[in-house]
């Protein structure tokens, strides 16, 4: 079990009481997707799954879920998963970092793939990195904008 302080609150996964969050991605192959996750950006793996339980991730103050897509399941008839078409994405996690030329050069030795380098837009620095599966990851350094 792990926990997060937030104003006074602690975020466990799973949580014993309230609510805690985790951002749900549907992947190809949940091995090469943990493992993914786990070199290039620092992802501790807390569980692969067994059974049916799928693989649980830390990333920073985030945790993640990583399973295979399907056909829709009776508590989601009309669902489909599957991972996205890289051309067409509707939603992405956003990495905000202090140094993001220090990430851009880090994340890339351990294998990230950018489509473009850090590149200055209103009020920040920002590139995106594709993942495995085509998601994409907008990481992104503030400059002169304060947020909060």
């Amino acid at each position: 079990m792990n926990a997060v302080q937030v104003e006074q609150k602690s975020y466990e996964m799973p949580p014993r009481e309230g609510l805690s969050i985790a951002h749900f991605l549907t992947v190809a192959d949940l091995d090469r997707s943990a493992r993914y996750y786990e070199k290039v950006f620092g992802a501790r793996i807390l569980s692969m799954g067994d059974g049916n339980a799928p693989p649980y991730l830390q990333l920073a103050n985030i945790w993640m879920i990583l399973n295979v897509g399907g056909g829709p399941t009776p508590d989601k008839p009309t669902v489909t998963l599957s991972v996205p078409d890289p051309n067409h994405i509707n939603s992405f996690m956003n990495f905000r970092v202090a140094d993001i030329q220090a990430c851009y050069e880090l994340w890339k030795s351990r294998g990230a793939e950018f489509i473009t380098p850090p590149i200055p837009k209103y009020g920040e620095i920002r590139c995106y990195i594709r993942d495995p599966d085509g998601y994409i990851i907008e990481v992104g350094q503030s400059t002169d904008l304060t947020y909060g």
